[in-house]
């Protein structure tokens, strides 16, 4: 025999008592003004149905009553709408999710984590994700804000997490994008299969900025001084996370020159040079060494040997391979002219892209170094690139013994942080405090380790150079 079949007329008789106006020990305020509205319940029934009203009522319920004056609580963080659809699932055990509209479904699930109902969490956020899946796609922000401000829709987190890695372009096109947070929209353009189209990334970070502009136009050569001042400020904390050096020639002359203003000086001066020389197309390639090129290097740690060797790791070539691209390597900070604190590191080179860093290593011919092709910052996050190395070389007067390190975890492959130098991986190569006392060891970020230990090392002189295309 089935004992469940007697539940729908035990379910129909507690909604029965809900209605009821008699035999009521306890009145509810929900909502705030002017949207307020008063229910009636019964304790016994809510302190076994919600540990959340249990609490209140264990603590500041005056069980006796003997003046016969009702048992008053508030809920001012729940509409009242909401709150008699969650009601009567307390009392009847019936939520027809099919009948409300999924906005209001969001609702009673944020109101069932804050009331404690702990059974109705998962049954609310599977119904969302098998029934409402597209309404959540083009809702993203809704969906993304409330899941990861509740440590309870874990199911939610890993429908987002797997949407940005698996279909972030459903993100871009959602009807709500550009309500997105800064912070949620950077988290959101680090992922590897959106930073695989440059353009597609500046395009949707520009729309977002335009449209925290009420009343900008998305034609440029409309904006004034002040227009251009605000979109820079909405964007810069973006542009870090845009390798427009990989664009097209084509791409940038037509989408991004005309926001030129909105970029940092050297990174436009910088990029505007690049994709001119791109647009020369010089036939004849110029090969650097030492018997063909008269170059010299501000340097007081490597020579012009050394950049050749450099620049072909950048390139990817092989010690026999024709290089393509001549380089110059620009000086931008010495340690013993600049200073070695971070803070002066930071001063300088943040949103400096393709830099080289070259240590020299106290009381030894030990030369460190680093190539990043992304741009540093004072804020504190990972920068993702799949180009960055780390080097090393035993000997100055010996070029040949070298340790070359390239980046296996793009993901963590620069470390930013305004309390740091130069930092390479989760401390593979890393810089810190006034004199740069730091190990360099094998984080498993990059492919080896570059140093022989991992003991502490200082540094007698540091230097950082900006590669650009000769």
């Amino acid at each position: 025999m089935n004992d469940n079949k007697f539940l729908p007329k035990l379910s129909e008789n507690l909604l029965e008592i809900l209605k009821d106006n008699e035999f009521y020990d306890i009145t509810i305020e929900v909502g705030n003004d002017p949207y307020v509205k008063i229910f009636r319940a019964h304790m016994v029934i809510l302190n076994y149905r919600s540990t959340y009203l249990r609490r209140i009522l264990s603590t500041n319920v005056n069980r006796n009553n003997n003046d016969g004056s009702l048992t008053h609580i508030k809920l001012p963080n729940i509409s009242p709408e909401i709150f008699e659809m969650i009601l009567r699932y307390i009392y009847g055990g019936r939520l027809s999710l099919e009948e409300y509209d999924t906005s209001d479904i969001i609702k009673i699930l944020v109101a069932s984590s804050e009331l404690s109902l702990q059974e109705l969490i998962p049954h609310l956020q599977l119904f969302l994700i098998e029934k409402k899946k597209n309404w959540m796609e083009q809702n993203f922000n809704l969906i993304y804000k409330t899941s990861f401000e509740n440590n309870s829709f874990l199911k939610l987190q890993d429908f987002c997490t797997e949407l940005i890695t698996k279909e972030p372009e459903k993100i871009f096109n959602s009807v709500d994008f550009i309500s997105l947070s800064g912070k949620s929209l950077i988290s959101l353009i680090q992922h590897d299969n959106i930073q695989k189209n440059v353009i597609q990334v500046w395009e949707h970070v520009l729309k977002w900025g335009i449209a925290q502009n009420p009343g900008l136009s998305s034609d440029p050569s409309s904006y004034s001084k002040d227009d251009f001042i605000n979109l820079k400020n909405n964007l810069q904390q973006f542009i870090p996370f845009i390798n427009f050096f990989n664009l097209t020639s084509k791409e940038y002359l037509d989408k991004v020159y005309p926001y030129k203003k909105v970029i940092p000086k050297d990174l436009r001066e910088n990029l505007f040079k690049y994709f001119m020389d791109q647009q020369s197309n010089n036939p004849e390639p110029n090969i650097i060494n030492e018997e063909t090129s008269s170059k010299n290097i501000d340097s007081k740690i490597i020579t012009i040997k050394h950049a050749q060797l450099i620049s072909r790791w950048i390139d990817r070539l092989e010690i026999t391979d024709r290089m393509e691209n001549s380089y110059d390597f620009k000086l931008i900070l010495r340690g013993s002219r600049d200073g070695f604190s971070p803070s002066k590191f930071h001063e300088i080179c943040d949103n400096q892209y393709h830099t080289i860093t070259i240590i020299k290593v106290e009381d030894s011919n030990e030369i460190l170094g680093g190539y990043n092709p992304i741009m540093w910052t004072s804020n504190i996050i990972w920068g993702v690139t799949k180009d960055s190395f780390i080097f090393s070389f035993k000997n100055k007067e010996n070029i040949g013994n070298y340790i070359l390190s390239r980046v296996k975890n793009e993901n963590y492959a620069i470390e930013n942080d305004s309390s740091l130098g130069p930092t390479f991986g989760d401390g593979d190569l890393e810089l810190n405090g006034k004199n740069h006392n730091k190990a360099c060891y094998y984080s498993r970020v990059y492919e080896k380790q570059i140093r022989e230990t991992e003991d502490n090392f200082s540094v007698e002189e540091y230097e950082i150079f900006q590669i650009i295309k000769d």
